[in-house]
């Protein structure tokens, strides 16, 4: 069981560090243009004002650099235990695809969101939650799928997970909401 969590998170952390830094982004006041250049569709903004160029820029960016970084640290036997597939035989292709996945998965979530009249920053549990995992994994199936079983355990797990880091970001003032 721990073996499988430790290769979930391993496989999962470009996406969880691109939703991340995308999130974070929001303290760099470059590319704060709105994804839909505020665009609506039938009375709604598309994604919201939220959701910038900045965000899908550097969340793919460093979400690419974790995957680098964990195709180098590879040649060490415990992170290869942790993989799911062979770093060396993957292309780079892969952490674009989980990377930009992670965003994009959120930024399709946010037009979803406002057909249902949630505001932006209000909590939609379980799909503020889940829509990074889900997006990555979709996006990367391209090139790697890592099986129904361990896609249903990454989403449920990650579930938990963004629930944690939300409580965490939370109690040092990160963000407005618990959830």
């Amino acid at each position: 069981m721990w073996l499988l969590i430790g290769q979930s998170i391993w496989f999962i952390l470009p996406a969880g560090i691109a939703n991340l830094t995308a999130s974070l982004s929001r303290f760099i006041p470059l590319l704060r243009y709105s994804v839909d250049f505020g665009a609506t569709w039938r009375g709604k903004r598309i994604f919201g004002s939220h959701k910038t160029w900045r965000g899908i820029i550097f969340g793919t960016i460093f979400g690419l650099l974790t995957f680098l970084l964990q195709q180098y640290l590879y040649r060490f036997d415990f992170f290869e235990t942790l993989s799911r597939f062979d770093y060396p035989e993957t292309t780079w292709a892969l952490g674009i695809l989980l990377s930009s996945g992670a965003v994009w998965g959120d930024t399709i979530r946010s037009f979803f969101k406002r057909r249902v009249n949630r505001a932006p920053g209000t909590p939609w549990i379980p799909f503020d939650q889940i829509d990074y995992t889900v997006g990555a994994i979709a996006a990367a199936s391209i090139v790697h799928f890592p099986g129904w079983g361990f896609v249903v355990f990454t989403v449920c797990f990650g579930f938990g997970l963004h629930i944690l880091f939300n409580l965490l970001g939370y109690a040092l003032r990160l963000q407005k909401n618990k959830f």
